[in-house]
């Protein structure tokens, strides 16, 4: 097959073929009915938070104002992949149109970019002010909180411009079938001409780098913290500077260990059901989690968002 009749492949591409969350009817409606719970779970949870940082004026400080950025990312993720997912099991269908594929591609790793550079801003917070309090209002003063949160989002937004463009300009020569219940950049990689993928692994490639970049931040920030902690003399406030940085380990924990092995678990344990099992442990489970965790050890967020529940019931 020649060039051009290989881009003519990829051109008269009018959509793709999911892969389908179950076989039978029956899974199909339960894994319609687990969607529609997570998805509401994770539409409450940052809503909420989002909510009471929002109105609790005595929340306006930077970990806060971070945690909302956070909040909306996980929201966006979610309503990316899952919505599209529910509509394919509930109508027992599997197709998604090209420019929908491209969409959710551009929309999915836009969210996933700005959460992880999100997750290395608040790296930042913790060990500004655990490490150097005295220095925090001047380091992390409202400015510089509103140009590190514009800087996520704008390096997040230039990332999945790239590599959204980048994938979708390469020919695809095996189909349309998709070994995922979404849209996403490997996927669509395994449909292109072998020798036309050179260009998007190199893109790729340097954002392995930048990830990498920002996981050796988080480690190395984290080694100070736990130095300066232990340095603490009174058990009390070894504890509590230390319960501050808690919800930020797991939720980056549970982001990194999920997607990691997720991509990159061994060939040789890979079927099509774990496979969708990760991935939805993966693109799922963190943003309906997230709020979770930082609401279970924040006093302050838990008592706001109670207060909104009761402020809410008492009107009615």
């Amino acid at each position: 097959m020649d060039s051009t009749q290989q881009m003519s492949n990829s051109s008269s591409i009018s959509h793709f073929l999911l892969l389908p969350l179950a076989d039978t009817r029956q899974l199909q409606l339960l894994h319609f009915c687990l969607f529609l719970g997570i998805s509401l779970a994770a539409l409450l949870g940052n809503g909420l938070v989002i909510s009471a940082v929002a109105c609790g004026h005595h929340l306006h400080s930077p970990m806060f104002f971070f945690l909302f950025n956070l909040a909306l990312t996980d929201l966006g993720s979610i309503l990316t992949t899952v919505p599209k997912a529910m509509h394919n099991s509930l109508w027992d269908t599997r197709t998604i149109s090209y420019a929908g594929c491209a969409a959710q591609v551009f929309l999915f790793l836009f969210f996933i970019s700005a959460e992880y550079s999100l997750l290395t801003i608040m790296c930042y917070d913790r060990y500004v002010s655990i490490c150097k309090p005295l220095h925090y209002g001047t380091l992390l003063g409202s400015r510089a909180c509103a140009h590190m949160a514009a800087a996520a989002w704008a390096s997040a937004f230039l990332n999945a411009l790239l590599n959204t463009a980048n994938t979708f300009s390469l020919p695809r020569c095996h189909g349309n079938a998709l070994g995922q219940f979404f849209c996403e950049i490997p996927q669509i990689l395994k449909l292109s001409c072998s020798h036309s993928k050179l260009r998007e692994l190199g893109l790729l490639a340097v954002s392995v780098c930048v990830a990498s970049g920002c996981f050796v931040f988080m480690v190395f920030s984290y080694v100070q913290i736990f130095r300066a902690v232990l340095r603490i003399s009174s058990e009390q406030g070894r504890h509590k500077a230390f319960s501050t940085c808690l919800p930020h380990l797991a939720v980056v924990s549970l982001f990194l260990s999920t997607g990691t092995f997720a991509n990159l678990k061994p060939p040789s344990i890979s079927s099509p059901s774990l496979d969708l099992a990760l991935s939805v442990l993966y693109s799922v489970v963190p943003p309906a989690l997230n709020p979770v965790i930082y609401s279970l050890r924040n006093q302050e967020l838990k008592a706001e968002v109670w207060t909104l529940i009761t402020r809410r019931f008492q009107k009615h």
